[in-house]
């Protein structure tokens, strides 16, 4: 079992930025690839950002060149750096892990919210 805690979210102008973190624990040596999805007000939740334990990264093109996805190992923490935000990032994100036995565990959520 993995748990995962996310913090990091809140209310934003156009432009700023904001920085989400989560922290795994548990059977946490299983953990492969980190990730953050979000599901837009509506919509289905989708992946934005994903890491591999050894710093392979992958984007959504709708975050590609303003959002930064990192990870401490040592610390069980995946990040996501998120620079110039838009109103069209409003969602709530989720963290997940997948483990090397292909089982995912999912964070509660935290909301972002970009609005003048």
């Amino acid at each position: 079992q993995v748990q995962l805690v996310e913090s990091g979210g809140g209310l934003v102008q156009p432009g700023e930025s904001l920085r989400l973190s989560c922290t795994a624990s548990g059977n946490i040596f299983s953990v492969s690839t980190m990730a953050w999805h979000r599901q837009l007000p509506g919509k289905q939740r989708e992946l934005a950002a994903a890491i591999t334990r050894g710093g392979t990264t992958n984007y959504a093109d709708s975050v590609k060149d303003r959002f930064t996805i990192s990870r401490d190992n040592a610390k069980n923490t995946v990040y996501l750096q998120m620079n110039s935000l838009k109103p069209e990032d409003t969602a709530v994100y989720y963290c997940r892990v997948t483990t090397r036995a292909g089982i995912d565990y999912w964070g509660q959520g935290t909301q972002v919210a970009v609005s003048s």
